[in-house]
């Protein structure tokens, strides 16, 4: 086997140190920097839930019309259930690399590896979305601010957007390049801020709704929380891979466990914690904004074609005035820096750890010896985004829909491939315990056949042109081009690797048997 305290470190990078107990050394990242509310506070904030409602309250609610509210909570469940095989796993390997280490474990170095893929590259979609949104955001701030119509459209020219845009994804990198202390801090404010920005647009949107201020109004029916009520099933999956998408991120809870005091118990907790604080702040604005101006096509309704991709924008005014609306543009491009800023980390520790694991070149390997980060990860994920959503903006009029639409197809894919890990990875404890049949087989199983489900009728549909912007290639959906395209540059490049490295993909680095890298203090 190959002996991975002999992996090589480039340069000067930090080495790990083989601890006296014998166990594996550690990647060099810095140990006990974050704690439970830290983490679960990282956790929300990669999930952007101001970021998430503007983009998708419009999108959702012309797809399932009043039933978003409950296509939300359909969306939480798989999610809730998938958590909990994250959860058992962490205890047992704490890894950073999480779903590529713990799929490589379960189920092969082939498997794994595509698995990480999934997780790179919905990260590199995610991370190029945020910035977009952040910037649109950023204009029109400024518009509002100094009350130009001029600067709030200098964000319709693509030049100066692109540039912005460049601007905010180097900025995020550096500080991420930083290390999580540096992060930790600047989380805090930020999402404090969404949540009271969020609560009082919840307070003043049922207020509009109750004295029925526009002529959409509606008033709330508890039909809103029915599933069934969806007109058609394509619609439903339409709809639950929009609200998956609004839950994902939660898992930077788990891909910080290396820095994170207590690793084997408190990322799991802050996961949870995380999530029960994302799924009641969207049922409340659903809820809220439903009652406000309904879920119509017409304006002010969510699913009006003219605002649907971008809410806040058109509610803030009308909902909380033209004083308080500009908190609510505060509160989005905080929500899409804050989250562009931290989404860094699940992506960074990933290839490190896949680097770690020879499953990508040694030079990703290298944590920073002040920051304790993986620093060249960090660096080529910020590249990979600003170039990934240049080129997506040039080529496509309707990016932002149509990368949010696939970015689905991947978290559906290696959320799904880690929760059948987990069951098949404790197999033989199955029957040790009616908890271990619950958490560690029936709720991981359960949470990755739906996601499955899900990924399999969104491939169906997605070849529909009409699926997301509408927009196609040689007659076939872009959105499926862009999904199923990126999966398959995922396999070209396990190709190459295997013939760079083929000592991981015989089997012979990473096995079950392999215990965790163990934490540095």
């Amino acid at each position: 086997m190959t002996q991975l305290d002999a992996r090589p470190r480039a340069g000067d990078a930090v080495r790990g140190t083989a601890p006296a107990d014998g166990g594996v050394r550690g990647k060099g990242l810095g140990g006990n920097s974050v704690g439970l509310m830290g983490s679960a506070v990282i956790g929300i904030s990669t999930v952007a839930p101001v970021y998430c409602l503007t983009s998708t309250l419009g999108s959702t609610a012309g797809e399932v019309g009043v039933q978003m509210p409950a296509v939300f909570l359909a969306g939480f469940l798989p999610m809730l259930l998938v958590a909990f095989a994250y959860r058992e796993l962490n205890k047992v390997m704490p890894d950073c690399g999480t779903s590529f280490t713990w799929t490589v474990k379960a189920f092969g170095p082939r498997i794994g590896w595509m698995c990480g893929w999934g997780l790179v590259i919905a990260t590199i979609i995610v991370l190029s979305n945020l910035a977009g949104v952040a910037t649109s955001y950023f204009w029109l701030l400024a518009g509002e601010i100094t009350g130009s119509d001029s600067i709030a459209a200098l964000d319709d020219s693509k030049p100066v957007h692109i540039l912005t845009c460049l601007l905010l994804i180097a900025a995020a990198t550096a500080i991420s390049y930083r290390g999580m202390t540096t992060t930790k801090g600047l989380q805090y404010a930020l999402v404090g801020l969404q949540l009271v920005v969020l609560a009082l647009f919840v307070a003043m949107a049922v207020r509009k709704g109750t004295s029925g201020d526009f002529a959409t109004s509606a008033d709330f029916s508890w039909s809103w929380l029915n599933p069934f009520a969806v007109k058609s099933f394509a619609a439903f999956t339409a709809g639950l891979s929009l609200s998956i998408f609004m839950f994902w991120g939660w898992d930077t809870c788990l891909t910080t466990n290396e820095e994170t005091t207590g690793s084997e118990k408190t990322p799991g907790r802050a996961a949870l914690i995380a999530m029960v604080v994302l799924v009641g702040s969207y049922l409340a604005t659903a809820v809220a904004a439903q009652m406000a101006v309904g879920s119509g096509t017409t304006g002010p309704g969510l699913a009006d074609p003219d605002s649907s991709d971008n809410v806040f924008a058109a509610l803030a005014g009308p909902v909380m005035g033209p004083g308080l609306g500009i908190l609510l543009f505060v509160a989005v491009l905080a929500s899409a820096a804050a989250s562009l800023q931290t989404t860094f980390i699940p992506v960074a520790r990933t290839v490190l750890a896949m680097s770690t694991y020879e499953a990508l070149p040694a030079s990703y390997a290298r944590v920073h010896p002040r920051f304790r980060t993986p620093g060249k990860a960090t660096v080529t994920a910020g590249v990979a985004t600003g170039v990934f959503y240049t080129v997506m903006t040039l080529v496509s009029e309707h990016v932002l829909v149509d990368t949010i639409y696939a970015l689905g197809l991947m978290i559906c894919f290696y959320y799904a491939l880690t929760a059948f890990a987990c069951a098949w990875y404790f197999r033989a404890e199955l029957t040790r315990s009616a908890r271990d049949l619950v958490f560690k087989g029936l709720f991981p199983v359960a949470g990755g056949i739906l996601l499955t489900a899900v990924f399999s009728k969104t491939l169906y549909d997605m070849w529909d042109p009409a699926y997301g912007s509408g927009s196609s290639v040689l007659g076939v959906g872009s959105v499926f081009v862009i999904g199923v395209g990126l999966l398959l540059l995922g396999v070209v490049l396990m190709l190459v690797m295997q013939r760079r490295s083929p000592s991981f993909f015989r089997g012979d680095v990473l096995t079950k048997e392999t215990p965790a890298l163990v934490v540095e203090d």
